[in-house]
């Protein structure tokens, strides 16, 4: 079957003040999450006029992948979807029907593999297409996470800050412990570290930490925690002549999280103990990962070589059977 659409999948966030709780409210969907720890959350939207930049980003990347498609003379026309907010995958899936297109390729905005960043958007693809008759075909690109291509734009995107010397700290969301057993998040995060500090010519180790800590504490999740690693540097080190150079690997867009859990929490955590601190940005609009968007289009269109750097290989289309399936009770709050 000929493919005839992209579809740009993502989180999704609230574009204004009213959105907020019933955002977080879909976010917590089952989880029994009272409002009472939703508003604390509301908080930090707040800080930002009550809204995500994440669908602005996602619709300027959408733009640029439109952009590049056209140079290219690759006619698809590109949809957005998103999981928690509007427009909800749902809604484009049936504008899509109308449409008349049958068969969607689905990029979502997550480089790496776990529940809720590759299996959950899995998920949200059936349950998208499954009631509609008639509903096009929806498949979802593999992980790119070792792609040359994301790892010449991090590491660009790092060397716009980064001065020999520095520290590199790579960033990613935390999740479960009981989560990442079921998959191999923590093993292409490292690896994905690895590939940037390479190609950044970094010279020395670098470290690997986790932000966005979400749900009950007694529920162990991946560690350490980017502010506690801070406080460990300056204990350990003489603080006044180290800089730290943030790197949010996990992250493709500069959303309320980074800014949040890193330009506000983390920076206030390395004044606080005397370090300095540099964030690179998120890839972003970068030419680099817009052509590997397309190249993984292409992939799929044209039989293109599947581009990969490292040594773990390029990610299956279909993930194996029982990847990325934890207890669902230990899913993120």
């Amino acid at each position: 079957m000929t493919i005839d659409a992209l579809m740009v999948l993502s989180f999704g966030g609230p574009n204004g003040p009213e959105d907020v709780m019933p955002f977080l409210r879909n976010v917590t969907k089952g989880r029994n999450v009272p409002d009472e720890r939703l508003a604390v959350v509301a908080e930090q939207y707040a800080m930002f006029g009550g809204r995500s930049p994440i669908n602005d980003q996602n619709l300027a990347l959408i733009e640029a992948v439109a952009a590049k498609f056209a140079e290219s003379d690759i006619d698809l026309p590109v949809y957005f979807g998103n999981r928690n907010w509007e427009p909800y995958v749902g809604d484009t899936v049936a504008r899509m029907k109308a449409d008349g297109i049958k068969h969607c390729l689905v990029f979502a905005t997550s480089a790496f593999g776990s529940y809720s960043g590759c299996r959950q958007y899995r998920e949200n693809i059936s349950a998208a297409t499954d009631p509609i008759d008639g509903a096009p075909i929806l498949q979802k690109l593999r992980l790119f996470y070792n792609h040359p291509l994301f790892i010449t734009a991090v590491t660009e995107r790092v060397a716009e800050v980064y001065e020999p010397g520095q520290r590199l700290v790579f960033t990613a969301h935390s999740i479960p412990n009981s989560m990442a057993a079921a998959c191999d998040y923590e093993s292409q995060l490292a690896e994905a570290a690895g590939l940037v500090a390479t190609e950044l010519g970094h010279q020395g180790a670098w470290d690997l930490v986790y932000q966005s800590r979400s749900g009950p504490p007694h529920i162990p999740w991946l560690e350490p925690d980017i502010c506690d690693h801070l406080a460990e540097i300056a204990a350990s080190s003489d603080s006044e002549s180290q800089t730290v150079c943030v790197v949010p690997l996990g992250f493709v867009s500069d959303h309320t999280e980074v800014l949040f859990d890193l330009d506000h929490q983390a920076r206030e955590a390395a004044d606080s103990v005397g370090i300095k601190m540099v964030r690179a940005k998120t890839v972003g609009t970068h030419l680099k990962f817009v052509e590997m968007i397309v190249a993984l289009v292409s992939e799929q269109t044209d039989a293109t070589p599947r581009l990969f750097i490292g040594n773990a290989g390029a990610w299956p289309d279909m993930c194996p059977d029982g990847h990325c399936i934890p207890e669902r009770a230990s899913r993120p709050v």
